[in-house]
């Protein structure tokens, strides 16, 4: 038995130009037609990380009934295969209200992108089948469930990208904000040390010491004059933090504005 045998089940009784028209693999979704007889070439519903394509085939003998195979994948309808497009596309409506951040977007892009492509190559070759056998209601439900399928993941692409589109922007607004308040903190500092250089800079030259008054504190017992230091050393960081850190105006430009609607 040569490999494109396998491909649809030994039992069909189907003309052999329709087994010649598949090679060893199922190949793109499309329809096949010869004597009446009417083969689909779908794929099952892909995943994200899904290299391959898992060939599914229907068949439509003349008297109007259909088979499916392979019967490993326990889908023998086309009703159930589109079920199994559905199932996929709810767990991704449900991932893309959870997304928060522009990685859980961007993963949830890289899950949708397949399966927007095979649903809407579904959908192409439904409404081809729709076209070949007009009067087959199967078909035509099918079909109609197919069209839904495409609007919805495409309108969750739409969603997802714009989310992630937000995410990002969002995420660099955040940094320049960021950027700005410390490029206002550094400027602070900047501006205090330009203040009190000078100072430093004599009094590290000259050597000074001046009386300050407290000269005879070091006669009292007891670790008083330290503390008394120290807190006021604290006081005095904690307003000079307070200054440098305070988040500053951004300015505004009045050309900004949003002409009126009136």
């Amino acid at each position: 038995m040569d490999a494109k045998s396998t491909l649809l089940p030994t039992d069909w009784d189907i003309p052999a130009s329709l087994r010649d028209r598949l090679g060893t693999s199922a190949g793109r979704q499309r329809v096949l037609e010869a004597e009446g007889h009417l083969i689909l070439v779908l794929h099952a519903a892909p995943g994200a990380d899904e290299i391959g394509r898992r060939g599914r085939f229907f068949w439509r003998d003349p008297s109007g009934q259909w088979r499916g195979a392979p019967k490993t994948d326990r889908v023998a309808t086309l009703a159930e295969h589109l079920h199994e497009y559905e199932v996929a596309i709810a767990a991704l409506e449900q991932a893309e209200e959870a997304a928060r951040e522009a990685r859980d977007y961007f993963e949830l892009l890289d899950s949708i992108t397949p399966l927007s492509r095979a649903t809407r190559n579904l959908y192409g070759v439904l409404q081809q089948a729709r076209e070949t056998v007009a009067d087959d209601r199967t078909v035509i439900v099918v079909r109609d469930q197919a069209y839904d399928l495409t609007r919805r993941v495409d309108l969750l692409h739409e969603d997802a990208r714009n989310g992630l589109e937000f995410a990002i922007a969002w995420q660099a607004e955040q940094q320049a904000e960021t950027s700005h308040q410390m490029s206002v903190a550094s400027h602070r500092l900047n501006v205090l040390a330009a203040f009190f250089f000078p100072i430093v800079t004599l009094m590290a030259i000259f050597g000074a010491n001046l009386q300050h008054g407290l000269e005879g504190w070091d006669k009292l017992k007891g670790p008083l004059p330290l503390i008394v230091v120290l807190a006021a050393g604290l006081l005095f960081g904690v307003v000079l933090t307070g200054f440098v850190t305070r988040p500053a105006r951004r300015p505004t430009r009045s050309g900004n504005a949003k002409p009126s609607c009136d």
